[in-house]
C-alpha cells in the first residue's frame, strides 16, 4: 500500500518522521485556496483538507492519501499566508496581544477510497510585540509563505505567552491525530 503525502511543506515531512512515517510519494493538491464567502476559520481548514486529500485520491487510486490544512484565526478572521512584508507587519499587528486559534484540519483517504477527518484547535496567546521586536521578526524572514505571518518552530515561539492545544499543530500537522488517522487507513506508524 503506497502513502501519498498531498503536500509540499518540508515541516509536514519531518513531523511525519517523527512518527516513523515516510510517504511513497509526494503530490500537493494545486488549487484555489481562497476562502468562500462567510466561512469561518475552521471550516476553511476543514474544507481545505478534505477538497487535497480527495483531488489527489483521485490520481491515485488505491493508495492512502494524507492532506492537511493550516488556517490562522483571528474571531472570524481567516489570516493569509504571508507573501510579502506588508501582509506579514499586519498579521504579526494584529495578532500582538491577543489571543487567536490555529486550525490545522487532516484528511486521510485510505485505499478503498474512505475519507476520515480530524481538526486541531489549538489556542494561543501572542505577548504585546514592539515595533522593534516586529521588525526583526520580518528581517529574519521565517514569516515567508506561514499562515497569520509566523511560524512557531523559529524565533516567535517566543512570542507565544500561552499555547493550549497541539505544538505540531500549529507547525503544520498535528501528530496525535494524523497517527491515529494513518492507523485506522492501515498505515504502519511509531
Amino acid at each position: 500500500m503506497r502513502l501519498i503525502l498531498a503536500s509540499a511543506s518540508p515541516r509536514r515531512l519531518d513531523l511525519l518522521a517523527r512518527i516513523g512515517v515516510v510517504p511513497d510519494a509526494i503530490d500537493p493538491a494545486d488549487f484555489d485556496e481562497a476562502p468562500l464567502k462567510d466561512e469561518t476559520p475552521r471550516a476553511h481548514a476543514v474544507r481545505l483538507a478534505r477538497d487535497k486529500a480527495l483531488a489527489v485520491a483521485a490520481r491515485h487510486p488505491g493508495s492512502v492519501v494524507l492532506a492537511a490544512d493550516t488556517v490562522v484565526g483571528a474571531g472570524r478572521r481567516i489570516l493569509p499566508k504571508a507573501e510579502d512584508e506588508g501582509v506579514a507587519r499586519s498579521c504579526l499587528t494584529l495578532l500582538s496581544g491577543r489571543r487567536h486559534h490555529v486550525f490545522t484540519a487532516v484528511a486521510v483517504v485510505d485505499a478503498e477510497g474512505r475519507l476520515r477527518e480530524r481538526l486541531s484547535d489549538t489556542r494561543l496567546s501572542f505577548a504585546l510585540l514592539t515595533p522593534v521586536m516586529i521588525d526583526s521578526y520580518i528581517a529574519g524572514g521565517e514569516w515567508r509563505g506561514k499562515a497569520g505571518g509566523y511560524a512557531i518552530q523559529g524565533t516567535a515561539e517566543a512570542f507565544v505567552r500561552d499555547l493550549a492545544g497541539s505544538h505540531s499543530g500549529v507547525v503544520g500537522l498535528p501528530l496525535f491525530e494524523t497517527r491515529n488517522l494513518l492507523r485506522s487507513a492501515g498505515v504502519v506508524v511509531v
